[in-house]
């Protein structure tokens, strides 16, 4: 049987990015479930066991917080086991092909996350491994970050994501384009303002479109966050940029700050998937104030990666 890889959100079909989206709620409401008398905290557990076995690699072409610990956690507390490696830690860093490093680990291992620079790398490494292979970034799309998000705005409104209104704000990144292939599929209006030097790819757009998605683009950050339910933002510099004094002019009309938050819906949220510069593309009392969800989103990540993994490689197993 073919390895379930997680590449793009745009890869998967409604139903199926439903279904990681609700054992992602469930495995958090199991996590945090009020334990039942008599048990030992580990074991009132219905997933502890999951991937009881199973080891994960995780390789490391860029530094990460999140994407890291939450991997490690998310797999410890399904009951497997991970494999820390940065690039220079193996032969890919002296030569070796990725097809050979893809076939090789397959021998080892039953998963590889892996968070690099070129999703063209990604894309070749799924092709050649006989596990599955994670996205765990790339230049072209950040999909574990997404379902966290999801998962964020579903707990703020009443588990409802279909017909809400999200409005990203700044720098139309890999970040963005995952909450395209998201808006796609499950049914919600996505509003992008981005300088022009900085908007999403016209074929992504068009695409979206295609799949019957509501989509606006503007230039104009106050047209986009208005009546929004939720809006986001990202940093202005992400790593191996190098046009950094240009991002700034062009990004700092885009700033989220009070007066922009006070447009958007009275029960809006704001979500930033860190790390975030206070001063810079949000101000402090907002990102730092009672509409951010940016730590509960940080926490999703973890039971996003525990959907994903048993998604991967427990399809066949129930979460009670």
């Amino acid at each position: 049987m073919a390895p379930r890889h997680f590449l793009d959100i745009s890869t998967l079909d409604r139903d199926t990015l439903r279904g990681i989206l609700d054992t992602a709620h469930n495995l958090k409401a199991e996590r945090n479930a009020p334990l039942l008398s008599g048990l030992a905290k580990a074991e009132s557990y219905a997933s502890q066991s999951m991937l009881k076995g199973r080891v994960l690699a995780m390789i490391f072409e860029k530094p990460s917080t999140r994407t890291r610990i939450s991997f490690d956690v998310a797999m410890r507390q399904l009951g497997g086991e991970t494999l820390l490696l940065n690039k220079d830690d193996l032969q890919l860093g002296r030569g070796e092909t990725i097809s050979d490093t893809a076939k090789v680990m397959s021998r080892y291992v039953d998963a590889i996350m892996l968070r690099t620079t070129k999703h063209e790398t990604l894309e070749e490494l799924a092709d050649n491994a006989d596990v599955p292979v994670i996205n765990g970034l790339s230049d072209r799309s950040h999909p574990c970050q997404i379902l966290a998000d999801l998962m964020t705005i579903e707990e703020a409104h009443d588990g409802v994501i279909a017909g809400r209104t999200i409005a990203w704000v700044g720098d139309a990144n890999n970040v963005a384009t995952s909450f395209v292939h998201a808006a796609a599929k499950l049914d919600f209006d996505l509003r992008i303002a981005a300088p022009k030097s900085l908007s999403p790819n016209a074929d992504l757009i068009e695409w979206a479109r295609g799949e019957g998605c509501t989509i606006t683009v503007t230039e104009n950050a106050r047209q986009a966050v208005a009546g929004a339910n939720c809006v986001v933002t990202d940093t202005w510099v992400s790593m191996g940029d190098k046009d950094v004094d240009a991002r700034v002019a062009a990004l700092t009309p885009y700033r989220v700050d009070a007066a922009l938050m006070k447009v958007a819906s009275a029960d809006a949220i704001f979500l930033h998937c860190l790390p975030a510069y206070r001063g810079k593309e949000v101000t402090a009392d907002v990102i730092d104030g009672p509409q951010s969800r940016v730590f509960d989103e940080a926490e999703n990540r973890l039971h996003a990666q525990k959907a994903i993994l048993t998604w991967c490689l427990a399809h066949d197993a129930e979460l009670t």
